[in-house]
């Protein structure tokens, strides 16, 4: 494709993929896209055996990191692992209640504070834990470091470009994506609210051209809703250079979420994709459950800021919930396209399908503009 996003990658198609899954981003580089490993769920010690892997099979071709650096969370000094003094009794016992009011059996008092330590130790949200994982990753012969929350700093970004990596960042909003322009990214990714994560409240056909406008020349990716072909050629059309897409490689044989998960996916319809603060403390899209259900309720407390949130569900919550299988609390961040995710694929048909959609779209236009 004619294609500034693929000049400057030297990749053949304007395909970014987004995942938590080695296997999906080294699968969507070989397709001829670029793939970009989540980093939010591991260790930092975890990160150097996740790039060696990828290494070794992605043939050479370039692929990228996505990392966390909110400007705004709650620091977490030494209490990471102190339930007791990290979270406040109300919220701790509304989780509590709610799970044993579904019956969810409590973790055993021998490995409890085991589990959850193990469980908590794959979350990281923190800029520092950003910058630990960054130190290990530019080892690595990475093509791009993208932020997900918040501008990358000035230093950063300098030290990426000295060692020829490229940098983005998400905005879901114009002032983010000025601001992301100003401190010196490569290109910005317009997130509209169908996204599956943190996301703002603008729709992609809303947002896209909006910041396509504020920050031109740049480059701009549409993400939020894109997983067909179609709704490639509407990014191209609205003046996107490519697409962002995560929640698509979700229904992969190739990704990373259980079969339970991945079944109540395909259950889903577009409005089970819930905006809620339930899960991380800011809004992150994700599957509706019972336990963001719970939250709604009249007697629930205040969530916490971020990333207490998230390490509430993580250690207080998902613990239990995950070592039963217990279905109806079981959640995921997805977009709203989970609509359409209805049966298993590999990710190589994904990218066929969207580019034989995005042909037909384009043929279907020229038709009608002939």
């Amino acid at each position: 494709m004619n294609n500034r996003l693929c000049e400057m990658f030297g990749i053949d198609v304007p395909i970014f993929a987004f995942s938590h899954c080695r296997d999906v981003v080294v699968e969507v580089s070989k397709a001829g896209g670029l793939g970009v490993l989540g980093m939010a769920r591991m260790s930092a010690e975890r990160v150097d055996a996740e790039l060696s892997w990828i290494d070794e099979r992605i043939g050479g071709r370039p692929y990228g990191i996505d990392i966390l650096n909110p400007a705004s969370y709650e620091p977490l000094g030494d209490r990471k692992f102190d339930p007791d003094r990290l979270f406040p009794e109300a919220q701790r016992a509304f989780v509590e209640r709610v799970l044993d009011e579904a019956g969810i059996p409590p973790l055993p008092a021998t490995d409890a504070e085991a589990i959850v330590k193990a469980m908590v130790e794959q979350f990281t949200f923190t800029p520092e834990e950003s910058a630990r994982m960054i130190e290990i990753a530019i080892a690595h012969p990475i093509a791009l470091i993208v932020n997900a929350l918040g501008s990358p700093s000035r230093e950063l970004v300098e030290r990426a470009h000295a060692k020829g990596i490229r940098v983005a960042a998400m905005a879901g909003a114009v002032k983010h994506a000025l601001r992301h322009r100003d401190a010196g990214c490569d290109f910005v990714i317009a997130v509209g609210t169908e996204a599956g994560g943190h996301t703002g409240s603008t729709t992609s056909m809303v947002l896209w051209p909006r910041i396509v406008d504020a920050v031109a020349p740049l480059p701009v990716l549409g993400a939020g809703g894109v997983g067909r072909g179609r709704q490639m050629a509407a990014a191209l059309a609205l003046g996107c250079e490519g697409v962002w897409c995560g929640s698509v490689w979700l229904k992969t044989v190739e990704s990373e979420v259980t079969p339970e998960i991945k079944q109540k996916m395909f259950e889903a319809g577009s409005d089970d994709a819930v905006l809620t603060r339930s899960v991380t403390g800011k809004p992150c899209r994700t599957l509706r459950s019972r336990f963001t259900d719970a939250w709604d309720r009249p007697d629930a407390p205040p969530t916490l800021p971020a990333p207490l949130q998230a390490l509430l569900w993580w250690g207080q919550g998902r613990t239990r919930v995950e070592r039963v299988r217990a279905k109806e609390f079981l959640t995921y961040p997805v977009g709203q396209i989970v609509g359409d995710l209805r049966a298993e694929t590999s990710v190589r048909n994904v990218v066929h399908d969207m580019l034989v959609e995005l042909i037909e779209s384009r043929e279907r236009l020229d038709r009608l503009l002939d």
